[in-house]
């Protein structure tokens, strides 16, 4: 594999004569870099007018090698052939270095360039770029690839050091200014000499044995170019679109390696010559290469991914023109507060006082899932303003997360798989974000959510998680390293009020059912969690679950939004007929498409053709009902939700005034429900019943019978 190298340009705030004369003084050896042994001259040529000088060294180095290599390699020194082709009259300086030995095994080429800056002339800019191929050496490639990049990145960051000792001493000497090349005067003596002279010259230049070196003819030197002012090429200078200067990524992307700009200007070029849409910028371009150690290829992967998919989902103009609703404003108990103590943004969460389960009934994923996209759009460009603010590179935001209120409810399965989708969404497209996040006043059931959540968050992010319990965030080593005192919360014991919302539970009438969420313009997720069906009187809604292992756990978690309903669970060896289409009962109403399910064949009878593994379940409008089956048996396991008719009072035939009520409210003989299951493996279910059991839909605790249910074949917790 070719390794590649491409470095920033590096601007010296000096006249472009004034670096050539202290670059001139690193030869024949240079004192500073230790491996550089000596160099001699093989070619040199210069131009009659003094402008073009190019010369040919080859130099000697000492590589710092094991001894074993070098006996087995039969060398004790490598050589490299350097083409140095300065042009005075366009100010620039072209370095070509190739390696002479072991040239058929390894290729080493290298291209340095100082010219003029573009927009200051009295600076000079340099960049580099080098690659490394090596074809076979003795068994011992990767070594010496290892050993080759470590020796040339180290002299990469000595290159700027050399020129400014030089530069020191030439000013010691008290030289502070060399003129610029001017042409030389021609007098008309020397005007008529000079075609006399011609072909005298040209044949001694014919006859000597130096030669031109080919990287003179490259850039530009033909004979009109060495003779005619007018005729030299235009010197090549980056722009600020393509290149990237040293100075500015220090200052806005932090201390990088020279291997790693090199890796940020190439994936960054690359993405300029490929890529249609918008660009990231070098930040975020910095975070995914960081995200996957500086792997270009892996880097580039994600990103294109990413860079798919915010186009598809206008993610980029995510602040512009979305506004969160009502529901995640008022209940949503999170916001941004301040800073930290190394210039992060600081974002507060207070995930123990939030109605997890309420906020994604009444918005679904969609609406959640860009809320947190806006939360971290808007955090990247906290991250751009704060880093002019410190005057420091700051690319990333501290997250403190209060635990206090938490209990079972945050446990509520399909909350926990709402939150690992988000999480995903987010690893994959916001990596390297989070600088570090605190998590305080942990309770007992924090390890159990833990142990759900960590698997699906990225090493290197959770490395970055520091937990405190109870009151443990108020010592040593606690909030106060990481934050100042006077911007502590005010319900953390703090003295800085906190604008965060409290939070609280979610009212149920603004609960929504899934056709209704499928009519916003919100397609970031293909598939919703919860699925809603009608129930018709004579027409129920059933879902099929194939079961091949004995003493798995059917869990269920559904909400009743219209009428009454009976909830049963059926079993089956055999599997049952497809969904038959025509009209629903005594009454013709047709089934809305896909929107009402049967499964069991009328003719089937019960006890004989498939058993109820379940007491019948009469669940009221507005309930939440959540629960788990342990199978006793493979095959085929049915749920059934089935219209409730209103019995009349025991005692007298006239029935209730309750009941009279409530069929008024169910006079089209239609309910609806909201529901989700998941198949769990029994060891999982078991090892972890606490985290796998839903909860209450309310802020209370779980019902007394979830104990039950890892003792029992068949065990059901109904929260309500």
């Amino acid at each position: 594999m070719v390794q590649k190298y491409q470095s920033p340009v590096r601007v010296y705030k000096h006249p472009f004569e004034l670096i050539m004369a202290a670059y001139e003084r690193r030869f024949p050896t240079c004192p500073l870099i230790p491996m550089f042994v000596d160099s001699d001259t093989v070619n040199e040529f210069k131009s009659e007018d003094g402008a073009i000088h190019v010369i040919e060294r080859r130099c000697k180095l000492d590589i710092d090698a094991p001894r074993l290599l070098k006996k087995i390699a039969g060398v004790d020194y490598v050589y490299f052939v350097q083409k140095n082709s300065l042009n005075s009259r366009e100010r620039t300086l072209h370095i070509e270095a190739h390696n002479e030995t072991f040239s058929n095994r390894v290729i080493i080429n290298e291209h340095c360039c100082y010219t003029v800056h573009p927009e200051n002339e009295d600076w000079t800019c340099f960049e580099q770029s080098a690659s490394l191929d090596i074809k076979s050496f003795f068994g011992f490639e990767s070594t010496v690839e290892k050993i080759a990049m470590k020796q040339y990145t180290s002299n990469i960051k000595k290159g700027k050091e050399i020129i400014e000792y030089y530069l020191r001493q030439l000013e010691e000497e008290g030289i502070t200014f060399v003129p610029r090349w001017t042409p030389p005067s021609i007098t008309p003596s020397a005007e008529s000499s000079s075609s006399s002279s011609s072909s005298s010259s040209k044949q001694q230049a014919a006859s000597s044995t130096i030669v031109i070196p080919d990287a003179a003819l490259k850039e530009g030197l033909s004979s009109e170019a060495l003779g005619s002012p007018g005729g030299a090429p235009e010197p090549v200078v980056g722009t600020p679109d393509d290149k990237l200067d040293a100075d500015y990524i220090k200052r806005y992307l932090g201390d990088l390696t020279p291997l790693q700009e090199s890796c940020l200007i190439r994936l960054r070029q690359w993405l300029q010559e490929t890529h249609k849409g918008k660009i990231p910028k070098d930040e975020h371009i910095l975070r995914f290469l960081r995200a996957r150690d500086f792997n270009i290829d892996k880097a580039r992967e994600i990103m294109c991914q990413s860079l798919t998919w915010r186009k598809q989902h206008q993610v980029d103009y995510i602040l512009d023109t979305w506004n969160p609703p009502q529901v995640l404003q008022d209940y949503y108990a999170g916001g941004w507060h301040h800073h930290d103590k190394d210039g992060r943004p600081l974002y507060v969460l207070r995930l123990g006082q939030m109605d997890t389960k309420g906020l994604v009934r009444a918005l679904g994923e969609e609406a959640l899932l860009r809320y947190v996209l806006s939360i971290n759009e808007e955090g990247l460009r906290r991250c751009e303003e704060n880093t002019k603010v410190f005057g420091r590179p700051i690319s990333s935001w501290t997250c403190l997360v209060d635990l206090e209120g938490l209990n079972m409810r945050h446990l509520w399965r399909p909350g926990v798989k709402a939150l690992l989708r988000i999480i995903e969404v987010v690893e994959a497209n916001y990596p390297e974000t989070l600088g570090r996040l605190l998590i305080l006043r942990a309770p007992r059931v924090f390890p159990v959510l833990w142990t759900l959540v960590s698997p699906f968050i990225d090493d290197n992010t959770r490395r970055k998680f520091l937990i405190y319990a109870g009151n443990d965030y108020q010592g040593p080593g606690g909030l106060l390293d990481y934050i100042d005192k006077e911007i502590i919360p005010d319900f953390l014991s703090g003295e800085c009020m906190c604008e965060v919302p409290e939070g609280g539970l979610v009212p149920k009438s603004l609960y929504r059912t899934a056709e209704e969420l499928e009519n916003e313009d919100l397609k970031l997720w293909t598939e919703s969690i919860y699925q809603s069906a009608s129930v018709f009187k004579g027409a129920p809604h059933e879902i099929l679950i194939q079961i091949v292992d004995a003493s798995s756990v059917i869990t269920w978690d559904f909400d009743v939004c219209k009428g009454d309903i009976v909830f049963n669970i059926y079993h089956s060896k055999r599997s049952p007929q497809p969904p038959k289409k025509d009209s629903l009962g005594a009454h013709s109403i047709t089934s809305p498409g896909g929107n009402n399910v049967q499964l069991i064949d009328k003719v089937w009878q019960l006890g004989r053709d498939y058993s109820m593994v379940e007491s019948p379940l009469i669940c009221k409008e507005g309930e939440s009902v959540q629960g788990s089956h342990v199978t006793r048996w493979p095959g085929f396991y049915i749920l059934q939700w089935k219209f409730h008719s209103m019995p009349a009072c025991a005692t007298t035939n006239l029935p209730r005034v309750d009941d009279v009520l409530a069929s008024l409210q169910v006079s089209s003989h239609k309910c609806k429900v909201m529901y989700y299951t998941e198949v769990i493996g029994s060891e999982d279910f078991r090892g972890s019943m606490t985290s796998l059991e839903s909860s209450h839909s309310g802020f209370s605790q779980l019902s007394a019978a979830t104990t039950s249910s890892s003792q029992s074949h068949s065990s059901s917790m109904i929260s309500r």
